[in-house]
């Protein structure tokens, strides 16, 4: 997954983005940004094996104004080294609803409040094979 970037799609209020992919053997974390652009995410969705401090930990965040606003840490895990994983994210006007490979699910707020977001990266150590919006 590493630097894949799309722009100028529209993900909406309503819709679902559905990701799936691979973490790789040996990876420490990978990422999913949506937002406007790589400058102003509104969601940073960040599944860490063992990375900056954290181990087998959900990280979301949001980034504005130069800035990283307050973490957001899940304790549900359900992303093992090489095997695949599926992701669906779905925007409503007050929240990204993540659901999980395993059907948890983290509730993460939309605190730029827009309606919809044209920027989508995909970074870390993996390979993504599906993207989807419903």
């Amino acid at each position: 997954m590493s630097g894949v970037v799309v722009q100028n799609m529209s993900f909406k209020v309503g819709q679902t983005l559905v990701i799936t992919g691979v973490a790789s053997g040996d990876s420490t974390n990978f990422a999913i940004n949506i937002g406007s652009s790589a400058e102003d995410l509104a969601l940073h969705f960040n599944p860490r094996f063992d990375a900056h401090g954290d181990q087998r930990t959900v990280v979301c965040n949001s980034f504005q104004g130069g800035n990283w606003c307050e973490e957001q840490r899940d304790g549900n895990f359900p992303f093992e080294q090489g095997e695949e994983f599926k992701i669906k994210i779905t925007f409503t006007s007050g929240e990204f609803v993540i659901t999980l490979s395993d059907g948890s699910e983290i509730h993460f707020p939309n605190r730029q409040g827009a309606e919809k977001y044209k920027y989508i990266n995909f970074d870390g150590e993996g390979r993504l094979h599906g993207i989807e919006i419903k």
